[in-house]
C-alpha cells in the first residue's frame, strides 16, 4: 500500500488542505457523513446496537453517546490516512485488523462503497466549492487504498467466521 505510487504530490496537497477544512469539526463532519450513509442504505442500522438496543430510526442511532463515540474513531482512522499519506504502508496492519472487527460485526464488504460515497458527500457539503474534480479524484484514491487494506483483513478470515 505505498501511497507514493496512488496519490501524486499535488493530490496528497489536496488531501492535506481539505482535511485541514474539514478535521476541525470532526463530530459534526462525521455526523454529515453518516446521516448520508443511512439515507443511501438503511439496512446497515441494525448493525449499529450498543447494550443490544435496536434502534428504531437512523436520528435515534445518530444522538447516542456510544453511536458519536464511533463517529469520532471513523474521523481518527481519516485523519490517521490523512497524516500518513507519504507512508500509508505504515497502517496496514492497524486497517486489516479494522477490516476484521468490521466483518465480525456482520459488515459486508460491498457496504464501504456506499461509505466512500458517503464520505465524498460529507466532503463535498462541507468545502463547497473548494469540493473540485481535483480533491474528489484524491480522496476516491485515498479511501480505496483503505478499503483495500481493511479488505485484506476479510481474506485473512475463514467465511462464515
Amino acid at each position: 500500500m505505498e501511497s507514493r505510487m496512488l496519490l501524486s504530490a499535488g493530490q496528497r496537497a489536496l488531501v492535506r488542505e481539505s482535511w485541514r477544512r474539514v478535521s476541525g469539526s470532526p463530530v459534526e463532519h462525521g455526523l454529515v457523513l453518516f446521516t448520508r450513509l443511512f439515507d443511501l442504505d438503511p439496512d446497515l442500522l441494525p448493525l449499529f446496537q450498543y447494550n443490544c438496543k435496536q434502534f428504531a430510526s437512523p436520528q435515534e442511532c445518530l444522538s447516542t453517546p456510544e453511536f458519536l463515540d464511533h463517529i469520532r474513531k471513523v474521523m481518527l482512522v481519516i485523519d490517521a490516512a490523512v497524516n500518513n499519506l507519504e507512508n500509508l504502508s505504515c497502517l496496514e496492519e492497524y486497517l486489516c485488523n479494522l477490516g476484521k472487527k468490521h466483518q465480525a460485526v456482520g459488515v459486508k464488504v460491498e457496504s464501504f462503497s456506499t461509505v466512500g460515497e458517503s464520505l465524498l458527500y460529507m466532503l463535498e457539503k462541507c468545502l463547497g466549492t473548494a469540493f473540485s474534480p481535483d480533491v474528489q479524484e484524491a480522496w476516491s484514491k485515498l479511501y480505496g487504498a483503505v478499503v483495500e487494506a481493511m479488505r485484506r483483513g476479510w481474506e485473512t478470515l475463514p467465511e462464515g467466521d
